[in-house]
């Protein structure tokens, strides 16, 4: 395995409601020294929803919650757009954000139901991951799964982001961007295999229904083997979507989706540290054993969700957003999973079952316009959103059979699994918000944020508890906005999360904490590119520790480091994007004296990553497109007292294609050397392979 300092070198080197407050605004308008102009991008359309030329974005709305330019948001952000998303053929929203910096995806190895991220070494799951501005909020396993396909970029927040979106991941977060309507003509088939045996059809369609309704529905289905033994996996999602124009001023855009899933879970996790990280007396655990019961072993999930944005124009640079979504999942698994050795080769097993029905509700109403005093330039956005999450599940356990770590033998009977929760948890929050974009004296840009927000939390049944709270949360943001394209910026904010559970002193309260930014975004006249680098330090209090059944809310994490992005199309022909990111994570409180001072398991300290594409345009090999990146993931800890490592890994990728009029052919290959690796463990007793080699081909055709 290469070091630290060594494989960083390596990657481094590849590249370089308030409607009141619209009249009152109109009377204080005056004409001010600086001002935030409207914001007209080609090729994005001025919206932080639109497709991304190449592999540079203009606008965000992560940032802010209305477009903005990337450079004007006081955090660091990175946006990726489809054409990006196809060159890595991703699948999944976690294989599509494996070149982000800050952002360790796929921590237990691949997993087709669950997108796992950490993000600045904080775990993003949960609770950091949006669907066009609305949290998709998961806990258990409850929650909601977004297919790749569906998307139009992927926007990632690092750093505290409540004071916009209320309880979220302290690391950051994020957004997916549904495709939706454009008003132009799409039409698009694709299809793919990969080398373990799974197939694939997708379908991209879109036109104007008529003067004023515009359509789109994109979908796909895919099934067939996994990497591992006995893995077998169905996927089909298919989203559609409409716009109406209600009038000149008032626009409606309708997004629906519907998501099945089920197979036979895959293998390569829940494995001892000895026989995966280090060698056990028989050897290594093969990386494609499955410990589970195939004549047992299901997972299937049902999901829905129906959801809208209105947008109306109030005239005078006022405007409204509604934007609201409800979904629901069913999701139905059980499973066998290897958990630590009871002899010399066997493993013992837990025989898992869960019944986990989701109705998630979601819903911001905001309002933003300008506003003019004097000297400053005020870009005003005021907000409310709400969100209900109700969970109704049943987990069952019960110890199964061991069975031999080198030489598996299946079939035995197996214990029925015992209810251990048998639960309704239901958690609401509603939150309201602030925002003021102040610019002024010539280059400089203040934003100021707060909001405040309240939880209420009630569960019945095993076990019950329930308690509500309220809290508040801000941003303060300052940058100046060179000629030349640089922009440095300072901020600092706050954060919260709320925590389900509770103990003998009532239910836990919201972790909370803060964090300190400053950076450097430039976007260089001479050439379409974005390079960004920040330094930050992030606190999370009110952290659980102890004992699962006797917890308190001492502990406390500390993340500071330093990350670096650049993302260029250098050519209409050349496109590289790279990331490095440097992190000091500890453990400051805990009632476990020694581990503080640690580093939690899981988290790598240390990531890099490069891409490069070139696309031939003329000559012999006109069509042609060939590109290949290397991800390096740096060490982790077993156990949070850092004495079993996991060591990094330096994993390469490659893609070729050929494109011709309106049809083409890609061929991508993950992990090209087939590396044997650990993606990383949570205790010695529950480690994950790493992805092995992927090959998938893929042709499109468009008419």
């Amino acid at each position: 395995m290469p070091t630290d300092r060594t494989a960083l070198a390596s990657i481094l080197a590849l590249t370089f409601a308030t409607l009141p407050l619209v009249g009152a605004a109109h009377a204080q308008s005056t004409t001010p020294d600086v001002e935030l102009d409207e914001i007209v991008v080609q090729g994005e359309g001025g919206s932080g929803a639109a497709s991304v030329k190449g592999y540079v974005a203009k606008t965000t709305t992560a940032g802010a919650k209305t477009d903005l330019p990337i450079e004007r948001v006081p955090q660091s952000v990175s946006v990726m757009g489809r054409e990006e998303i196809d060159a890595r053929g991703a699948d999944q929203v976690d294989e599509a954000l494996r070149y982000t910096p800050g952002v360790f995806t796929q921590p237990f190895g691949s997993d087709p139901d669950t997108n796992w991220l950490f993000i600045r070494g904080f775990q993003a799951t949960q609770n950091g991951i949006y669907l066009d501005g609305l949290q998709n909020y998961s806990y258990a396993f409850g929650g909601f799964l977004v297919d790749s396909n569906d998307l139009e970029r992927i926007e990632t927040l690092r750093g505290a982001s409540s004071v916009l979106y209320g309880g979220s991941n302290p690391g950051g977060l994020v957004n997916l961007v549904s495709k939706r309507p454009t008003g132009e003509r799409i039409r698009k088939i694709e299809t793919g295999i990969d080398n373990n045996g799974t197939a694939s059809l997708g379908f991209d369609m879109g036109d104007h229904l008529s003067d004023t309704v515009a359509a789109r529905v994109s979908g796909r289905i895919a099934g067939g083997n996994g990497y591992t033994d006995f893995e077998e996996n169905f996927r089909g999602t298919v989203s559609p979507s409409i716009k109406i124009d209600l009038s000149d001023m008032t626009e409606l855009t309708i997004l629906a989706n519907y998501t099945h899933l089920d197979g036979v879970h895959n293998g390569g996790s829940f494995l001892p540290y000895v026989g995966t990280v280090v060698a056990a007396p028989y050897g290594y655990i093969d990386r494609k054993a499955n410990f589970t019961e195939p004549d047992i072993d299901d997972y299937d999930r049902e999901q829905g969700s129906l959801g809208y944005e209105l947008r109306h124009d109030f005239g005078n640079g006022w405007k409204g957003t509604q934007s609201t979504r409800i979904a629901y999942s069913d999701v139905e698994e059980a499973s066998l999973y290897a958990y630590a050795y009871n002899g010399p080769q066997d493993l013992s097993r837990i025989n898992f079952a869960h019944h986990s029905k989701t109705l998630a509700i979601n819903s911001d109403n905001r309002i933003e316009g300008s506003v003019d005093t004097g000297p400053l330039s005020h870009k005003l956005l005021f907000g409310n959103d709400y969100r209900l999450f109700d969970l109704d599940q049943v987990q069952a356990s019960s110890l199964g059979t061991d069975i031999s770590a080198p030489n598996p033998v299946y079939g035995a009977p197996q214990p029925a699994p015992v209810p251990y929760i048998d639960q309704r948890l239901r958690q609401q929050q509603l939150g309201f918000y602030a925002q003021d974009q102040i610019a002024f004296g010539d280059g400089w840009l203040a934003t100021l944020n707060g909001r405040y927000d309240h939880v209420w939390t009630k569960a019945v049944g095993t076990p019950a508890y329930s308690g509500d709270d309220g809290q508040w949360s801000g941003r303060a943001g300052l940058a100046y906005e060179f000629d030349n394209g640089l922009t440095p910026y300072a901020s600092v904010s706050t954060f919260f999360a709320p925590v389900l559970g509770a103990n003998g002193s009532g239910v836990f309260v919201p972790e909370s904490g803060q964090q300190y930014e400053v950076g450097l975004k430039y976007r260089p006249d001479g050439i379409d590119g974005l390079f960004t680098l920040s330094l930050f330090d992030l606190t999370k209090q009110n952290v659980l520790t102890g004992p699962w059944n006797a917890q308190t809310q001492i502990g406390e994490v500390n993340s500071r480091g330093v990350e670096f992005e650049a993302k260029v199309n250098l050519t209409e022909n050349w496109k590289l994007t790279a990331s490095a990111a440097v992190m000091d994570v500890d453990i400051t409180k805990d009632a476990d004296a020694a581990i503080i001072g640690k580093t939690p398991y899981v988290i790598p300290e240390t990531m890099a990553s490069a891409w490069l594409d070139y696309t031939f345009s003329t000559g012999a090999f006109e069509g042609f497109t060939v590109g290949g990146g290397m991800r390096y993931v740096g060490s982790s800890w077993a156990d949070n007292e850092n004495t079993l490592k996991v060591p990094d890994v330096l994993l390469a990728d490659a893609r070729i294609g050929y494109s011709r009029d309106n049809w083409g052919i890609d061929l991508n290959v993950n992990n090209i050397f087939d590396t044997d690796y650990i993606a990383s463990c949570q205790t010695a007793f529950s480690c994950g392979y790493g992805e092995g080699r992927v090959i998938k081909l893929t042709g499109h055709f468009s008419w």
